[in-house]
Order: structure tokens, then C-alpha cells, then sequence
């Protein structure tokens, strides 16, 4: 079905990203997949192209789309489309850098967006810690006030874009942990990862996501300055509420781009391959297949661009974005691994696109909230939740 939500700006912007992708990206794929991660000076040329501070307003020199979503759209369908990824550049320009623009005051703005914009600043945000995956209110970093600074003190890990990051924004508790108020006492520190103290661990091997520098960090009496503080104190849970729908939605449109991918991957190497002396794509099950994919991928496509246009108009609830992206990481598993069976054995060999997205592919249903977790966040939705005893 024809897709409305875009206009002539975008398919112009689109035009540029496809080719920044073939003619950049995927060259230098291969070799940024052996390191574990994309290397620095490619962002600052993307930087160059305007595509690393697509939000930030033109007056700290970024692309100034901070009212829409669909330019980062752009940008990480086509890279998807192409079986890459960017890193971790959407953690960076989906994620934190909405939280600068929302709760920074104009001083940490001139001072961080410039370079944050223009891909030489890359950031993180830390909240997960050993023991502590979805439940924040068991953050057990702590930063303690002293004078005109903090005292940091912690583990993170699973920190996506840990590695590259000049600049993380660490949760931590700034006061005591208090059972009646389980979700107050946090705040967000954007500590600079030069600072004494502060310690990058191994660059975590995973399964998918290669590209993705993936960390643990370490705060050993790390000195933040108090002028480095994101917001007011103790009002971490609220702001890291305030973002969740667009990096849900971040989640869900690689989801579908990248089912898409492998429905046409898997669509050229059945036109392709022949069994028994008979192309693959004339065995009705193969056909019935693709179908199956090609229809889910449409309806994911269609909720996942009405809730685009929702976000767009501040309309998006939490509950809703966890809809889609419960929906749309779940379609991304079946037809990727239906795509895989398509291939056979070769589907299984890493040197065919499709067995990355394959591994990619299943930290989706994980990372942003869990599927499990987005449930719980649609029956709570529906009224379904009970008070427990």
C-alpha cells in the first residue's frame, strides 16, 4: 500500500541517505563489524551531511526537525533496508539527544548540542546495572553531593554506545532509596568519560548487533560537576518516562525496515536458486510464504506509521507505543526467520544478509522494554493490572 506520511522534502532526504548508505556504509561495513564497532570519524562525516543532529535546532547547528520524527525515520529505514546499522548513532540521535533538547538548560545546550550535532560529541545514556534490567527503581549507583560537585559511584552494563561515548548520561541516586517512594530519589548526570575515575570495560561480544559498541562501566569516586547535572534532582524517572515513546518508536521502525529486507532478500534468492531443476520461487509453499511475510510486514507498516504521525503530534501514549512496538518486534522475528528457512542452509552462512538480520534481529523483542514488559503495559492500559498484597 502506498505510504501517506511522507512529502517531496522526504523523498529527498531519502535519496541522500540511500546513497550515503551504498556509497559509505556498506564498504566500510565489514570492517566496522571486525571492530566491534563504527568508528568515531564516521559520524563526523555524517555530521558534515547534517544527519547526526537531526532534532537540534538550527541555532546549535543541528537539522532543526525537532518537531517531527520522520527525518530519523528516513535515516534508519534505509539503513536497515540495506541489512546495516549505524551503531550506535540512534541511541545517540533517537534517544539523548531529546532528552538535552528537553531538560538541558541553555548553557549545557551551547555547550554540549554543537558538537552533538555535528557527530564529534557522541553520547550514551546508562541506566541498566548487573542485577537491575527493567526495574530502574533497583538502581544502586550513587552520587553523593559535595560542594560544587558529586561523587559518583557505580556499575553500569549493557551500555549501548558506551565505548564511543564522550559523554554519558548516567542514572544514579542522589538520595536514599525510600520504599514509599520507590521511583523518586534518582537523577541524571551527563559526566564526561575522560573524567578520573570513570572506567570503559570490554566492549561486550554479542551475538547481533556487531556494529554496536556495547559496554560496562565502572565510577570510582568520579568528580561530576554539579553544573553538569541534567535537570532538577530526583526527577530521573519522570524524564526517562518523558522519551520512551520515541525510542519505542525508534525500535519498531528498524523492526519493519528490516523485515522488509528480508523479504526482498528472501525474494531474490528464491528467483535465484533451484531445486530439483525448478526455481524456488514457482513452489507453492515458498510463495504461500512470502505472502504470509509480505501481508504482516504491510499491517506492521500501517500501525507503525499512524503511531509516527501520532508521535509527531505529542499524541503518542505510552501505552500505544508499546503496542506497537510489542507488535512490530514480534512480526520482525517471524518473517526474518521464515525469510532464513527461504534459504535453506544458506540462509545460516554469515555471508548472506540474511543471516545477520537474522542475529540482529532478536534483541529487539529486549532492549526498550521487553515484550513481556510492554504487555504488562497494555493490560495496565486495559485495566487488567491488580494491586499486589
Amino acid at each position: 500500500m502506498r505510504r501517506t506520511i511522507f512529502t517531496e522534502e522526504h523523498d529527498a532526504f531519502r535519496s541522500m541517505c540511500r546513497d550515503f548508505v551504498a556509497k559509505e556504509l556498506v564498504p566500510a561495513y565489514e570492517q566496522f563489524e571486525q571492530d566491534g564497532k563504527v568508528a568515531k570519524e564516521f559520524f563526523a562525516k555524517m555530521g558534515e551531511l547534517g544527519l547526526t543532529g537531526l532534532q537540534v535546532p538550527e541555532e546549535y547547528g543541528g537539522g532543526g526537525q525537532g518537531h517531527t520524527f520522520k527525518f530519523n525515520t528516513i535515516l534508519n529505514e534505509e539503513t536497515a533496508y540495506a541489512a546495516t546499522t549505524l551503531g550506535t548513532l540512534r541511541v545517540h540521535q533517537d534517544l539523548v539527544i531529546p532528552y538535552i533538547l528537553e531538560y538541558a538548560n541553555e548553557e549545557q545546550k551551547q555547550r554540549w548540542l554543537p558538537g552533538m550535532a555535528a557527530g564529534t560529541i557522541m553520547t550514551a545514556i546508562a541506566m541498566t546495572e548487573p542485577g537491575t534490567g527493567s526495574d530502574l527503581t533497583g538502581i544502586r549507583t550513587k552520587a553523593e553531593k559535595k560542594g560544587d560537585h558529586y561523587v559518583l559511584n557505580g556499575a553500569k552494563t549493557f551500555i549501548s554506545g558506551g565505548i564511543n561515548a564522550d559523554r554519558v548520561l548516567v542514572v544514579a541516586r542522589t538520595s536514599p532509596y525510600d520504599e514509599a517512594d520507590r521511583r523518586g530519589g534518582l537523577s541524571i548526570l551527563v559526566v564526561d568519560a575522560e573524567s578520573a575515575g570513570f572506567e570503559k570495560g570490554r566492549n561486550l561480544d554479542k551475538i547481533g548487533l556487531k556494529t554496536q559498541d556495547t559496554a560496562e562501566l565502572s565510577f570510582t569516586n568520579v568528580e561530576v560537576p554539579a553544573t553538569d547535572l541534567l535537570g532538577e534532582e530526583g526527577k530521573a524517572f519522570e524524564y526517562l518516562s518523558h522519551n520512551l515513546a520515541q525510542e519505542r518508536m525508534t525500535i519498531s521502525v528498524n523492526a519493519v525496515a528490516s523485515a522488509q529486507a528480508a523479504i526482498r532478500f528472501a525474494s531474490e534468492y528464491a528467483h535465484e536458486r533451484k531445486v530439483f531443476g525448478t526455481p524456488l520461487k514457482s513452489f507453492q509453499n515458498t510463495k504461500f510464504v512470502l505472502a504470509e511475510c509480505s501481508t504482516e510486514v504491510e499491517a506492521a507498516q500501517i500501525m507503525l506509521d499512524h503511531a509516527i504521525e501520532a508521535l509527531d503530534a505529542n499524541e503518542l501514549s505510552p501505552a500505544d507505543a508499546a503496542r506497537v512496538k510489542l507488535f512490530t518486534t514480534e512480526v520482525q522475528a517471524r518473517v526474518v526467520d521464515k525469510c532464513l528457512q527461504v534459504h535453506g542452509g544458506y540462509g545460516y552462512i554469515l555471508e548472506y544478509p540474511i543471516a545477520r538480520l537474522y542475529a540482529d534481529a532478536r534483541v529487539t523483542r529486549i532492549y526498550g522494554g521487553t515484550s513481556e514488559v510492554m504487555k504488562t503495559i497494555i493490560a495496565k492500559d486495559m485495566g487488567l493490572s491488580e494491586k499486589r498484597a
